[in-house]
């Protein structure tokens, strides 16, 4: 698995354990930092790490927001939790990274709903992420 994969992968589980412990990302991710320090068992966080789960902090408000909108007959609450925070990750790369591809960011977000959701999930994050790439430009201009 590429790095910049990884890194998403585990960008994904500590966005997905904060929802569930409902404590910040900050601190989740600050766990996962003292832990790799602390216990040779287990890898560093790495820098794309930290980048996106920083990145989606800032951003988190509007975000939702944007699922929320977007998300057609699904309230944040209801939908599955790891479909969310898949979503969450996805369309911070694709709307506020710049060096990430389109492309990359959605092909990136369904591998991860492949691997962690069920068989209707791939196809809704890449609806839903396909109408983020469309709607990119005004998106960025709204959150300014």
């Amino acid at each position: 698995m590429a790095a910049r994969s990884k890194a998403r992968k585990r960008a994904f589980q500590i966005l997905f354990e904060a929802d569930q412990r409902g404590i910040s990302v900050q601190n989740v991710l600050a766990d996962w930092i003292r832990h790799a320090r602390t216990d040779d068992r287990q890898p560093p966080v790495n820098e794309y790490t930290m980048t996106l789960v920083e990145g989606y902090a800032e951003f988190a408000e509007r975000i939702d927001d944007l699922i929320v909108t977007y998300a057609v007959d699904w309230d944040l609450d209801r939908m599955p939790v790891v479909d969310r925070n898949i979503l969450r990750l996805g369309a911070y790369e694709l709307v506020w990274v710049d060096e990430t591809p389109d492309a990359v960011a959605i092909d990136e977000a369904v591998q991860l709903a492949k691997e962690f959701s069920t068989d209707d999930s791939p196809s809704f994050v890449n609806g839903l992420l396909g109408r983020f790439k469309e709607l990119k430009p005004s998106l960025r201009r709204e959150s300014a």
